[in-house]
């Protein structure tokens, strides 16, 4: 799908707030509401638009502390990767996972209520995969965080 200047602002609103009535949208964008509507429904059907969330304070929830986690591994066959994927992808407190180029093979950020609710994570973690090296780094200051794209 081709994205024009139009659609661009309009994902701008959706993602500073996803909320807004299509009025509110439509008047930002210097558009009408009906073709507003009808530019989100194509960017929703060509996958541009994904599920629509919201985002929650994790400290008022009492998930106060973020670890970044770097794995090494001296395991890269296919078997592995599948375990290691499925044992990450059942873990609520993994909200990323990426798989890096370089020294180290992946990075994760697991959010926890704390230093003793990580530990059983990473205690669970490694009885379920064999990793070769695991450093917990803990974030001791959120600086920013977002998940709009610089459009």
């Amino acid at each position: 799908m081709k994205i024009d200047a139009t659609d661009r602002k309009i994902l701008v609103e959706l993602q500073r707030d996803a909320a807004q009535s299509l009025d509110e949208i439509a008047r930002t964008v210097g558009s009408s509401k009906t073709p507003v509507w009808n530019r989100i429904r194509k960017m929703k059907e060509a996958g541009v638009i994904g599920p629509q969330t919201v985002v929650l304070d994790a400290e008022a929830l009492g998930f106060e502390a973020t670890f970044f986690v770097l794995i090494r591994t001296s395991e890269h066959e296919a078997d592995w990767q599948a375990k290691f994927l499925t044992a990450l992808r059942e873990r609520p407190e993994v909200q990323e996972a990426h798989r890096l180029a370089g020294d180290i093979d992946y990075i994760l950020k697991v959010r926890v209520a704390n230093a003793r609710a990580y530990d059983v994570f990473y205690q669970a973690l490694i009885s379920e995969v064999k990793v070769h090296n695991v450093t917990a780094l803990l974030s001791m200051e959120e600086i920013k965080a977002t998940t709009a794209l610089p459009l």
